[in-house]
């Protein structure tokens, strides 16, 4: 497996919509399972194929984070959500493409979501809490769009601005 780089906000890649997958093949399933192992790695709960440059419609995600609890590693491949509710629920998130940056980001609190498993298999799971929030965070990525898109413009462009800056940062080593 391999760690692969994540894309730093602003990158016109985290804007696309990404396309649906086709067929699942062999090479697919790696770059799932390499996506996993960055996801561990940066440690993060999800992670989505366009974070990676990647503009297939795949996310992966495992929430499981109290002491003990044992390690939860799922791959969706075309995931959509197929009901939520009208209750709603606050989440403070943050982004792995959005590092050291988090807002208070109200979703549907509870979310009904169909997918293919790696196998080609479609499955459908009722999600809620944490769970329901980051599937929600990692579709959206699909569609071109980021936590920070639910804030207002002036808080956006203020993390956009230290992004900039973390990237200039880098850059320059």
């Amino acid at each position: 497996m391999t760690i692969r780089p994540i894309l730093i906000h602003p990158d016109p890649r985290l804007k696309r919509v990404a396309e649906p997958v086709a067929a699942i093949t062999p090479e697919l399933r790696r770059l799932a399972d390499d996506m996993l192992e960055t996801m561990y790695d940066a440690p993060g709960i999800g992670l989505a194929a366009p974070q990676i440059g990647v503009g297939a419609r795949l996310i992966v995600m495992d929430c499981a984070r109290k002491e003990g609890e044992a390690p939860r590693p799922m791959t969706l491949f075309n995931p959509e959500v197929v009901w939520a509710s009208e209750e709603r629920s606050v989440y403070e998130e943050g982004c792995l493409s959005i590092p050291e940056q988090y807002a208070d980001v109200e979703r549907p609190a509870e979310v009904r979501v169909r997918w293919l498993d790696p196998e080609g298999r479609v499955a459908e799971e009722h999600f809620t809490g944490l769970w329901a929030t980051c599937v929600q965070h990692e579709i959206d990525h699909l569609n071109g769009r980021l936590f920070i898109d639910y804030l207002s413009p002036l808080r956006r462009q203020l993390i956009t601005r230290k992004m900039e800056k973390l990237k200039r940062d880098r850059a320059r080593g």
